[in-house]
């Protein structure tokens, strides 16, 4: 169906300038995973997962084990999640997810980004009824195979892509832990190239000349926000 989405655009290995800030958002990432999950990757498949994202862009074990053994002690700061959402340059859509430990600073940073670039801060809900919250997982295998395991398993597959031997499964966010599980029992341990939760947009924007110009902007100002996780929009790269 040849379904586009958006794997970290803004990835953080690639794109952030300090590798201090990348090994502080993984961490606090992780620190949160393990907290409210458990610190056991084999037993919290999110932590798990966010575990393999880091070192895939090459974050240390210590870093690692230390965001770990921090959750681990109890204590600590006390982060929740805050998404804000809005238009962009050229009227994009645009969700910026946050781990913060001050809703107020970090609501006044994100607010700034978007004053900066003449974008629209709105209210909760005002995009994200046109994206699509799913799960992605990409990883090579065989399609009737995967199909096959993901259906046993009561998986709600809302859609599935072959390419060159790779799968990509896409479903509802919800269905999580239920997809993994049944591909581990069916295919025992395996390499995934992508395994994250995504906001996806239902449709593409292009932007060019200014909007283009000014939308890159709007993108390395929030990078720059510590508190600032993802950032997921609707325009077509």
């Amino acid at each position: 169906m040849g379904r586009a989405y958006q794997n970290r655009k803004e990835s953080m290995a690639k794109t952030s300038a300090s590798k201090s800030k990348i090994y502080g958002k993984y961490g606090k990432e992780i620190y949160v995973v393990a907290k409210s999950g458990g610190f056991d990757p084999a037993g919290n498949l999110a932590l798990r997962s966010i575990i393999e994202r880091a070192k895939r862009d090459q974050v240390p074990a210590h870093v690692i084990e230390k965001a770990i053994d921090k959750a681990r002690g109890g204590g600590g700061e006390d982060y929740s999640i805050a998404r804000y959402e809005g238009f962009g340059p050229g009227s994009c859509m645009v969700i910026v997810e946050c781990l913060t430990d001050n809703p107020n600073r970090t609501f006044g940073d994100v607010r700034q980004c978007f004053n900066k670039t003449n974008s629209k801060l709105g209210t909760q809900g005002v995009v994200s009824h046109l994206f699509d919250h799913s799960l992605i997982l990409a990883f090579k295998g065989d399609e009737e195979a995967v199909l096959e395991a993901l259906m046993a398993g009561d998986v709600d597959v809302t859609d599935i892509e072959s390419e060159d031997g790779k799968i990509t499964v896409f479903a509802p966010h919800t269905e999580y832990a239920k997809a993994k599980q049944a591909l581990a029992s069916a295919f025992g341990d395996i390499d995934y190239e992508v395994d994250e939760i995504q906001f996806i947009p239902q449709t593409y924007v292009q932007l060019a000349g200014e909007d283009a110009a000014t939308f890159d902007k709007f993108m390395t100002l929030l990078e720059d926000v510590d508190d600032v996780q993802n950032v997921y929009h609707n325009v077509e790269s």
